[in-house]
């Protein structure tokens, strides 16, 4: 299902001027590799449910993750990695390079800069490929829904930059599992704490969210 991308940017003073969770320091319009992370606004369930272990997606879910496969079609500096759509949120690696760096990106963390200039959003930069995803998956939703303006995500996002192989495998096998694991996920409301999961990933995840 084709997604309607905007690539036109606009300044938004509420949107540039709240306080941001980007990693200080770091350069998002520089090669590298991040793991990203989408809730639904509210944290509502609305892309399916797990069944069995498995993430059986609902026509709004079929959306999400069309529009997220389709984002290498509209920035061509992008390589995706593992992801997975949830009942309210997504989990996926963005790698970012320029055509010539990709093939040397495959199966590996890329390094980038450690120096960020904060302003507008900058073409190619992992801020504007977010916001263009999310606003793509908002537009097809509500369109299809018929609730225009309806919001459909938090208003910001959650990343971490993989530095290394290690750090990018162990992601991987994050993601991989998290259907599994859903039970357990800190971003399900019905959450079951558990001991054991907690000693796995609660340190992993609590990175991922700024606790650690």
């Amino acid at each position: 299902m084709p997604c309607p991308y905007r690539y036109a940017m606009t300044y938004d003073p509420e949107e540039h001027h709240r306080r941001s969770i980007r990693l200080k320091g770091y350069d998002y319009s520089q090669p590298g590799a991040y793991f990203v992370t989408v809730c639904t606004n509210k944290w509502k369930c609305l892309f399916g449910e797990i069944v069995g272990g498995t993430m059986v997606l609902n026509q709004l879910g079929q959306i999400v993750s069309g529009c997220w496969n389709e984002i290498p079609e509209h920035f061509p500096n992008v390589e995706l990695d593992e992801f997975v759509t949830m009942p309210n949120h997504l989990h996926g690696i963005v790698v970012t390079a320029n055509k010539n760096q990709l093939s040397a990106c495959r199966g590996t963390a890329c390094r980038a800069p450690t120096v960020e200039s904060f302003g507008k959003p900058v073409a190619g930069s992992l801020s504007t490929i977010m916001r263009s995803f999310k606003s793509a998956v908002t537009k097809e939703i509500n369109k299809m829904r018929g609730t225009p303006n309806l919001p459909i995500w938090q208003r910001n996002y959650y990343e971490h930059v993989l530095r290394n192989e290690d750090k990018l495998n162990r992601t991987r096998e994050y993601v991989l599992n998290n259907p599994l694991q859903w039970q357990f996920d800190r971003e399900n409301p019905r959450r079951i704490q558990d001991e054991a999961y907690d000693n796995q990933w609660g340190h992993f995840e609590g990175i991922i969210y700024g606790k650690a």
